[in-house]
């Protein structure tokens, strides 16, 4: 990246550029100097816009959650609930960096409140209890995010052959006497580590369950 001219560094400039890094690294790697590095500015000058880390950390994961669409109105509750559960996942599976920044401070930053607002509304309009809705919430959000990280986590290793392959010996190493259910059912376990179908499967599982305590 070019030296950042004078006057044109920005609030906006020092997001894009802070997402770039912890797409390329990771969340977890990335750091107020990195992002002045690459920008070509002194770490100080970040602090005119940013306190601190974990205050960009709000930003990033600001900018990310405010792509998401908003609550589909007229359509029934559990199809409401749907819709934000797979936009979510699916801005985290573009987005990985994304299931760090909400693991660590899942409701900080506006945007992130903005999100569960529409969703405990959503619940509170269905009949849900204040608590039921905070718990449902909970579990909702938890499903999405670990589903996200899981999802991750195997496309990482299908595209290390290594890993794959070490995966795949371990699998087949198995003694069937001792995980007789494991062995039988590892072609079908390996077709459901992930994907649209797989995870609407567990979606429609919670919904279906939610549905059964509100009548």
């Amino acid at each position: 990246m070019a030296r950042t001219p004078r006057n044109t560094l920005s609030a906006d400039l020092i997001v894009r550029t802070a997402l770039e890094l912890m797409e390329a690294k990771g969340a977890g790697a990335f750091s107020l100097r990195g992002v002045a590095a690459e920008l070509e500015v002194g770490p100080m000058a970040l602090y005119t816009y940013f306190r601190n880390k974990d205050d960009l950390y709000d930003a990033v994961r600001n900018h990310l959650m405010s792509l998401l669409p908003p609550v589909p109105p007229e359509v029934p509750w559990p199809d409401q609930v749907r819709a934000v559960c797979r936009s979510l996942r699916l801005l985290m599976l573009q987005h990985p960096c994304l299931v760090q920044l909400l693991g660590g401070r899942p409701l900080s930053g506006h945007e992130t409140a903005r999100v569960a607002e529409g969703l405990l509304g959503v619940l509170r309009a269905a009949g849900f209890a204040p608590e039921a809705a905070a718990r449902t919430h909970t579990t909702l959000f938890t499903y999405v995010l670990g589903s996200a990280s899981w999802e991750i986590q195997m496309a990482a290793e299908r595209r290390d052959p290594e890993a794959w392959r070490r995966l795949r010996v371990s699998i087949e190493s198995l003694s069937a006497r001792e995980f007789p259910a494991v062995v039988e059912l590892a072609p079908e376990l390996a077709r459901t580590t992930g994907g649209d179908e797989q995870f609407d499967y567990g979606l429609d599982l919670l919904l279906s369950g939610l549905q059964a305590r509100t009548a």
